[in-house]
C-alpha cells in the first residue's frame, strides 16, 4: 500500500482540474506526499493520456451516478470537485452533481473536499441581479456542503483570462480594431485568473495549510484589473495589434444583442449581463481583499502581461 494520500480530480482534463493534477505532481514536494487519481469522461483522450504521463491514475465517472462516484472516491483523502454549469445550462443539475460528490465523500470519510465555488449573488446583491445562475447554483452546493459538516475549503475561480483572448477582447468587425465591449465603465475592477496555470497553485496551497484554509473561501486570482488597465497593458505587450485597441462601454441592450453569446437564449444572455453587471455594481468577490488568498500561495501568479504574450489565441499578433 502507497504512504501517499490520494487526491481525487474531477474535471481533470479541464482548464481547472487539469491544473491541480499538473500542479500537485509536477511539485517533488507534493507529488510525494499526495497520488493523483484523475476523473474524465474519456480516458483515451489525449488530454488525459498527458496526465497519466505525469503520473495520474485516470479513471472514469460519472458525476449523476453516485455507485461510479463511489468507486471514483475510493480511498480518497482529498478531492477536488468541480462542475461545469454550461454543459447543461441547467442550475438544478449541476446543484445535483455537485451534491452527489459532497455525499459520496461524506459517506467515505473524506478528509479535505475542495469544492469549486462561486457568491451567492442574488443574496449579495440583494435580489437585483437574479439571473447569475452559474454563480448561484455553486454557492448553493457550498450552502450544502457547510450544511453536512465535512471538512471543507472553498476555491473561488476569479474571471479566466482565456475569456477574453478566446473571444471577448476581439477586433470589431468594422473598423477591425482590437474592442474589448462591456456593459460597464472602464473602472469596473475584474479579477483576473490564469485558469489553466494557477488554479493547481492554488488549491496545492490550499492541501498544504489544510487547517487555515478549512472553512474557508479562497479567492482564486492575480490581482483586480481594471477594465481600462487590461487594454492598457494588451496594448503593451501587443504594440502592432493594440495601436488601436479601446474599451468601449455598451447599453445593455447592445451589450446582451450583440455580443453575449451572439444567437443564444434570452435567458442565457441576460445571465451574461448580469454577469458583468455584478464587477461594477457588487464586485466579482463582493470586494474581498485577495491578500488572504495569496498567503498560502509560494508561486508567482500569471501577470494579465504574461498571459497576453503567451496564449496560442494571440501568437499571430506582433
Amino acid at each position: 500500500m502507497s504512504s501517499k494520500k490520494l487526491l481525487v480530480v474531477f474535471g481533470a482534463t479541464g482548464a481547472q482540474g487539469g491544473s491541480v493534477v499538473r500542479s500537485i505532481l509536477s511539485d517533488p514536494k507534493t507529488a510525494a506526499e499526495f497520488s493523483v487519481r484523475a476523473v474524465t469522461r474519456d480516458t483515451s483522450k489525449p488530454s488525459a493520456q498527458a496526465l497519466s504521463k505525469l503520473g495520474a491514475e485516470t479513471i472514469k465517472a460519472d458525476l449523476k451516478d453516485k455507485a461510479s462516484l463511489r468507486s471514483a472516491l475510493k480511498g480518497a483523502y482529498a478531492v477536488f470537485s468541480v462542475t461545469n454549469y454550461w454543459e447543461e445550462q441547467s442550475a438544478e443539475a449541476e446543484i445535483q452533481q455537485g451534491k452527489n460528490v459532497a455525499d459520496v465523500a461524506k459517506e467515505l470519510n473524506v478528509q479535505h473536499f475542495i469544492w469549486s465555488s462561486l457568491l451567492n449573488v442574488t443574496k449579495l446583491s440583494g435580489g437585483k441581479l437574479d439571473k447569475v445562475f452559474h454563480f448561484d447554483s455553486k454557492a448553493e452546493v457550498e450552502e450544502y456542503i457547510r450544511s453536512i459538516g465535512i471538512p471543507a475549503t472553498f476555491f473561488l475561480a476569479g474571471f479566466y483570462m482565456s475569456n477574453l483572448s478566446s473571444g471577448m477582447f476581439r477586433p470589431d468587425p468594422d473598423t477591425k480594431a482590437y474592442t474589448l465591449a462591456f456593459p460597464v465603465p472602464a473602472s469596473a475592477p475584474v479579477p483576473l485568473l490564469d485558469a489553466a496555470a494557477d488554479t493547481g497553485k492554488f488549491v496545492k496551497g490550499i492541501l498544504l495549510h489544510r487547517e487555515k484554509t478549512l472553512g474557508k473561501r479562497i479567492f482564486g486570482a492575480t490581482e483586480y484589473y481594471t477594465l481600462e488597465r487590461i487594454v492598457e497593458e494588451f496594448k503593451a505587450v501587443k504594440p502592432e495589434a493594440g495601436k488601436t485597441a479601446k474599451f468601449v462601454q455598451v447599453s445593455p441592450s447592445v451589450y446582451k444583442e450583440k455580443i453575449a453569446y451572439t444567437g443564444a437564449p434570452d435567458f442565457v444572455q441576460e445571465e451574461m449581463l448580469q454577469n458583468m453587471q455584478l464587477l461594477e455594481e457588487f464586485g466579482y468577490y463582493g470586494n474581498a481583499s485577495l491578500d488572504e488568498s495569496h498567503s498560502i500561495v509560494n508561486e508567482p501568479l500569471t501577470t494579465w502581461k504574461e498571459f497576453a504574450a503567451k496564449t496560442p489565441d494571440w501568437a499571430d499578433l506582433k
